[in-house]
């Protein structure tokens, strides 16, 4: 089969400076070269496309559909092609793993941990990005990720790391001012709301057998640390996961307001594609992972 030849990234990367500025004056000023240089470089590329890319209207440089189109592509395998040229520089001759992962978990449980799998495995250079859905392997640029909800992943395998527990907590001080002894006692806090769990406060009162009152009334928030945040600041009372809470448990700045745990059906799950799982960054960072929390 004939390969279609492709232009060199020096074309490509003069089209998107014209494209970016509808001049080509300024194009060969940023790129350093002259002004035909640039003009001869885009006709090049229009006749090896067999399109027109800019239109001169009235004096003026606009793309046409046919250039916008274009545009969009060429941006984005420029991008993709500096991103992955500085992750080569940075990464020298080391393992790369690239992990995406939720934000809370990633901030609070993982990152604090990392120094351990940094001593063991030196040889592996790994990228850490917050993401909070799932992706597409084959699309975005991830080795593995760090999931929470149900065990699948269309074509990755999942391997479960651990149960969300959720706690209900306050501050110190709020549970002092207002005298926070039982969990009946939680009528007279506020109580404050995540929006992906909106039911969560009720399912805890029906667990402890407690007529919850207003249950579902509260300042809501979208993420656990802006919960946490808020608890900090003394405004209420929340349900948060055991691992983000335990730090403040221990130093005595958070207060415990039941031992009755909120259990959930999902949990954390390490994820990759089936055919990466046996790739030497992956297996070490599944099995330091397996140590840390079975250990």
């Amino acid at each position: 089969m004939k390969r279609i030849r492709l232009p060199s990234t020096a074309t490509l990367a003069a089209f998107e400076s014209a494209a970016r500025h509808l001049n080509f004056r300024r194009a060969a000023d940023e790129l350093h070269l002259t002004q035909g240089a640039v003009s001869q470089q885009v006709r090049l590329l229009e006749a090896q496309l067999g399109v027109a890319l800019f239109a001169r209207v009235r004096q003026r440089v606009l793309l046409t559909s046919a250039g916008e189109r274009y545009l969009r592509e060429v941006r984005r395998l420029l991008r993709e092609l500096g991103e992955a040229t500085h992750q080569a520089m940075a990464s020298g001759d080391k393992e790369i793993l690239n992990l995406a992962a939720v934000p809370t978990f990633a901030a609070k449980w993982l990152v604090p941990r990392l120094p351990g799998f940094f001593a063991a495995h030196p040889e592996v250079n790994l990228n850490l990005v917050s993401r909070s859905a799932p992706f597409d392997f084959a699309a975005e640029p991830f080795d593995a990720a760090i999931h929470y909800g149900e065990a699948s992943w269309p074509g990755a395998v999942c391997m479960h790391l651990m149960d969300e527990e959720m706690l209900p907590v306050c501050s110190a001080a709020y549970r002092e001012r207002l005298g926070l002894l039982a969990p009946a006692d939680l009528a007279r806090a506020t109580l404050l709301q995540q929006f992906t769990r909106p039911s969560a406060w009720q399912d805890w009162f029906a667990a402890v057998q407690v007529e919850p009152g207003e249950a579902f009334q509260g300042p809501r928030f979208d993420s656990f640390n802006m919960i946490l945040e808020a608890v900090q600041a003394h405004l209420g009372a929340a349900l948060l996961p055991r691992f983000l809470v335990a730090e403040g448990l221990a130093q005595g700045s958070l207060a415990l307001l039941s031992t009755q745990v909120l259990p959930s059906t999902r949990g954390y799950y390490l994820v990759c594609p089936e055919a990466r799982q046996a790739a030497p960054a992956i297996a070490a960072f599944r099995e330091w992972l397996e140590a840390v929390i079975w250990s």
